[in-house]
């Protein structure tokens, strides 16, 4: 959205910053009307600056609270309660007795928790996508010729992995996956008691789950299209379509896409652009950064490129079908799942650089790195030993470090103020709204944790 990468004002904030310029608040002062419809996402949200430059901003939060929340344990009495904790603790004396009340305890929530489950929607902890594209074309309809920008972020291949029937359908699969199916699938596939050979047992169960979401997806973007075709807009629109990250299942052990490593199955996501200008469909394999994908997209409707955004536009060579050879820049930091907590977000960071053929991982927490050939080795089975390609290594590592330096010497400190400021206050909003002083708590100095 600001094309900066997401530790370019340390790795203490999160979101955009107050202030900071974004394709839509560009567009907006250009004279464009804005609308964003985010499928409850809660790092998307107006408390993180996502709501800058929009006229309209719906996030959805208040439709998710109402959806029901299944986490795969039971309720009982108080009785109950205790005799289970009392059992629990004497299972831990052994492997196999842990293991044991580990699955029947499994087992046991599963069968409480299907009690009075009937459908995917009442599973479901995200409005599905069509929910979206109706009040995004609703929004389409009311504005007759004014140009727009319109962001649609949709939810629907997202773990827990709840699709519509329709979708289901469409694979041919619904009539052997139930919303209790599915509910014991998803709860199963959430397990950490269990090795992957376990596990792997419902993986393609799982996959075609994952697969009727994108399926969705697919469908109700189609049905936005149509929207623009009938409104007489899609000769004049810029059409892009992406994703902020993809998903593992078992490829390297991992599920999900916690930010435990950057394997291509969680980095390499799907860009499709299509413009009134490019009559036939190209693809174009090339290595391109989605920190160049707002800047290109300004250039694609004629609108100038702030020079607070780090991406480079890139429209005339798309529109050419002649991409730059340049490297990508994946930075994270590691094992972060919960960035509410300002601790998580300040772990060690966790670095790729990416380009055609090669690729190298930079572990900051115990400085070790591993250099894979993409092009020969596509699935990363096996790191390139240390004394192999050190040139082609070298040049990664030198990319590495111009990108820190880079990142250090552009660092806004205005920015990174507003930001570190906003957090402090929507802390000590929650904590004073939860009566928990306790939860206001450092670090509030405002420094460089690099």
């Amino acid at each position: 959205m600001a094309s900066r990468y997401p530790l370019g004002l340390g790795r203490e904030v999160l979101g955009v910053a107050p202030g900071e310029p974004t394709i839509a608040s560009v567009l907006q002062d250009s004279g464009y009307e804005t609308a964003a419809f985010v499928a409850g996402n809660p790092y998307l949200t107006a408390r993180f600056g996502y709501d800058q430059g929009f006229a309209r901003f719906e996030d959805f939060m208040h439709s998710t609270s109402s959806c029901k929340n299944v986490s795969g344990t039971a309720n009982g009495s108080r009785v109950w309660s205790d005799l289970n904790r009392h059992i629990e603790r004497f299972s831990r004396k052994t492997k196999v007795t842990a293991t044991i009340y580990d699955e029947l305890y499994f087992q046991y929530c599963q069968r409480q928790s299907c009690r009075g489950v009937v459908s995917m929607d009442q599973l479901r902890r995200y409005p599905s996508a069509d929910v979206l594209v109706s009040q995004a074309i609703e929004w389409i309809e009311a504005l007759q010729d004014q140009p727009f920008f319109l962001w649609v972020h949709l939810m629907d291949p997202h773990h827990p992995y709840y699709p519509p029937l329709d979708a289901l359908s469409s694979l041919g699969v619904s009539s052997s996956v139930s919303p209790q199916r599915a509910l014991y699938l998803n709860s199963f596939w959430n397990r950490f008691d269990i090795d992957a050979r376990r596990l792997d047992r419902h993986r393609e169960e799982i996959v075609t789950l994952f697969d009727a979401g994108v399926r969705w997806v697919d469908q109700q973007l189609s049905r936005l299209v149509d929207g623009l075709q009938k409104r007489h807009r899609w000769s004049e629109t810029v059409f892009a379509v992406t994703a902020d990250h993809g998903e593992e299942f078992l490829e390297h052990g991992n599920r999900y896409h916690s930010p435990v490593s950057l394997s291509e199955q969680i980095i390499r996501v799907p860009l499709l652009i299509r413009t009134p200008e490019i009559s036939s469909g190209k693809t174009l394999n090339k290595i391109f950064s989605q920190i160049h994908l707002s800047p290109t997209l300004l250039q694609a409707v004629g609108v100038t490129v702030p020079s607070s955004f780090q991406g480079n536009g890139c429209w005339d060579q798309v529109v050419c079908g002649q991409l730059p050879d340049n490297p990508a820049i994946v930075e994270c930091t590691e094992g972060c799942n919960n960035p509410w907590q300002v601790a998580d977000r300040v772990r060690p960071r966790l670095m790729a650089v990416r380009e055609t053929d090669y690729k190298l991982v930079i572990r900051f927490r115990d400085q070790a790195e591993a250099l894979y050939c993409v092009k020969d080795d596509p699935l990363e089975r096996q790191a390139l030993n240390a004394d192999v390609e050190k040139d082609k290594r070298m040049r990664l590592w030198r990319i590495a470090g111009s990108h820190l330096r880079e990142s250090r010497e552009r660092r806004d400190p205005n920015l990174m103020l507003r930001a570190r400021f906003r957090d402090i206050r929507l802390r000590l909003s929650l904590a004073g709204a939860n009566g928990d002083t306790a939860q206001i708590q450092g670090p509030f100095e405002i420094a460089d944790h690099g």
